[in-house]
């Protein structure tokens, strides 16, 4: 007989409003389980858990727990802005047994000191601490809502494993799939108000979740013929007795009643890019780059990179290795201390700030997508109606006039990307993109990068996101070097032999030999010519004036003119401007090369 559980949730309701979210959904936590609840955004994960933790009450339903029975609960945005310091915010978490010094373990593993103040705490230093306050006790149950969410590679691998070790039940929210994958050994799945359980890994989790979706849409085509019989016997059937022709209306109208009332999988997330004109060949060249900061350790020291048009830059490494340094660096938004950088021709960006600090907590969401300028916003140069574009990334009619201040931090993501990809670009700047978005969003964001023409550079510590998108990897190597990979995560793991250390190991980097000295030696300088320096004066220019004709061309073959002749005569000019575009950016690339060469 198996043992009872240590907590229980049975038939749990409960509405925001008018709204209903959770619809007699269970959720049942043995000792030293590992569960990972999964859902979409919005369909009530957070809230389950905190009903689990004792922190609201359900609208109806019950919440058992076996007596002595301890559980600790980290929300998705912990709040330590009553705590003068880390270590007294740890120590309000603890109970009257549980050890302190296990708790200052755990924040110096975690890299803090207990005396940091939490106003001066950026979001991973900030998830840290709440994770060793959740840890120090040793509960019986963990309930973690988005664990990783702020945390860098290092740190995601030091929680894994303890975890791991650790004998607490766990329910996991997570959009980090290896990070389910690697914990979990069930799954509870929220969807539409009620939970499904199975007895399977997140591996396992989107072949279980179709067949169950498919076994919907055979039971809904199934009820859909009988109810389609049924009312062919009421037209066409003999006349039975009346008494029985009575019951068979009542069973028709209940097929009826049931289908109306049937609940249906959530609708898709309908996302695109908004691409704009094609840039040139080469993206970004840096040569030699450095950055410091004062008298602390470099940064970035004598860094290059050659970044082409739809290339995928995945930027790695722990937080404070300077990551976000790198990056404004190569988009231009910081000037290095020595060597170049130098951006390519006809680049439109558009960026994604990790924080989401872009938005304005009080607009609206219509407002924010179509700027306070009306009801529409401009998609690939079209007008649409902005409840029609809300409506492809899954918010309804009546988040139209909902404070950004008060949506959850995945509508906000959500909200984020469907701004960010309306705008036209040829190059998408992503930091930190997969926080608290779900995993079906997720998905589509990995297809929409796949298939966008222009080039994607990404900050992320997600594993499975930078081996699904990423065609090289940058990762940050210690003492301010960065080397450059091919292919995702997994592939840099093969080259490199390890994974992405903590700051505090970089000095364990070993000093570069007398060969790779020699072979990062300044190279021998050139002298340009008059002529190439006119030449690179003068093609931007030539660059930008082909663009303009092959946009008018590409125009203008749309409207065809009814002459064949001249027709194609437009094909022709269209196909030699092209021809002209593609050899001016390598003779630009070249020359441009060989300027930084010559200093």
């Amino acid at each position: 007989m198996a043992a009872p559980p240590l907590l229980y949730l049975q038939d749990i309701h409960l509405s925001l409003g008018n709204l209903p979210l959770l619809g007699g959904a269970e959720l049942s936590v043995g000792a030293g389980e590992r569960l990972a609840l999964v859902g979409r955004n919005g369909s009530g994960k957070s809230t389950l858990l905190k009903i689990a933790a004792g922190m609201i009450q359900a609208d109806r339903g019950s919440r058992i727990i076996k007596p002595g029975v301890t559980v600790r609960y980290l929300p998705q945005e912990p709040d330590l802005s009553a705590y003068d310091t880390t270590f007294a915010y740890l120590e309000s978490q603890l109970g009257p047994g549980d050890d302190p010094y296990r708790g200052i373990a755990l924040l110096n593993q975690l890299g803090l000191s207990g005396e940091e103040n939490p106003a001066h705490l950026s979001g991973g230093e900030t998830r840290r601490c709440a994770l060793a306050a959740m840890l120090a006790p040793n509960p019986d149950i963990l309930l973690l809502d988005e664990p990783t969410n702020h945390l860098d590679l290092p740190a995601i691998a030091w929680l894994e494993s303890e975890l791991a070790a650790m004998r607490s039940a766990l329910v996991l929210i997570s959009h980090d799939r290896r990070f389910l994958q690697a914990l979990s050994k069930a799954m509870v799945w929220l969807d539409r108000g009620t939970a499904r359980r199975v007895e399977r890994g997140f591996g396992e989790f989107e072949a279980w979740r179709d067949e169950i979706l498919e076994q919907e849409e055979r039971d809904a085509h199934k009820l859909t013929r009988q109810i389609a019989r049924e009312e062919d016997w009421l037209r066409y059937g003999v006349t039975a007795r009346r008494k029985r022709n009575v019951r068979r209306v009542g069973e028709l109208q209940a097929l009826r009643e049931k289908r109306r009332t049937r609940s249906i999988p959530t609708g898709q997330v309908n996302m695109a890019a908004n691409e704009g004109a094609v840039s040139g060949a080469l993206v970004i060249a840096a040569d030699g780059i450095d950055k410091q900061f004062g008298d602390a350790p470099p940064v970035v020291k004598n860094f290059s990179a050659r970044i082409m048009r739809s290339d995928r830059i995945g930027i790695i490494g722990p937080n404070g290795a300077g990551k976000t340094t790198l990056l404004n660096m190569l988009i231009g938004i910081l000037e290095p201390d020595q060597g170049k950088v130098t951006l390519g021709s006809s680049l439109t960006m558009v960026t994604l700030d990790q924080r989401r600090e872009s938005l304005d907590p009080t607009m609206t969401l219509a407002q924010t997508l179509t700027e306070g300028r009306g009801d529409m916003v401009y998609v690939g140069g079209e007008a649409r109606h902005v409840l029609g574009y809300m409506k492809d990334f899954l918010f309804t009619p009546d988040h139209a006039r909902t404070p950004v201040g008060v949506l959850s931090g995945g509508e906000r993501g959500r909200l984020l990307l469907a701004r960010a990809l309306a705008i036209q670009s040829n190059l998408l700047v992503l930091d930190e993109p997969t926080n608290d978005i779900d995993l079906e969003t997720l998905d589509l964001l990995q297809e929409v990068l796949a298939e966008y023409q222009g080039t994607v550079i990404v900050v992320s510590h997600d594993r499975d996101f930078l081996d699904r998108v990423a065609t090289s990897v940058i990762v940050a190597e210690g003492n301010g070097v960065w080397q450059e990979y091919a292919g995702g995560y997994t592939d840099m793991l093969a080259q490199r032999g390890r994974g992405v250390t903590a700051k505090n190991l970089f000095s364990a980097v070993k000093p570069a030999t007398k060969t790779e000295k020699t072979a990062t030696a300044a190279p021998v300088r050139i002298k340009m010519n008059n002529k190439q320096q006119q030449a690179l004066r003068t093609l931007p220019g030539k660059i930008d004036e082909l663009n303009r004709k092959i946009a008018i061309l590409n125009q203008s073959m749309s409207k065809p003119t009814g002459d064949r002749a001249k027709d194609e005569q437009r094909a022709r000019e269209l196909t030699d401007s092209m021809t002209a575009l593609a050899t001016a950016e390598d003779e630009w690339l070249a020359l441009s090369l060989l300027a930084e060469q010559a200093g």
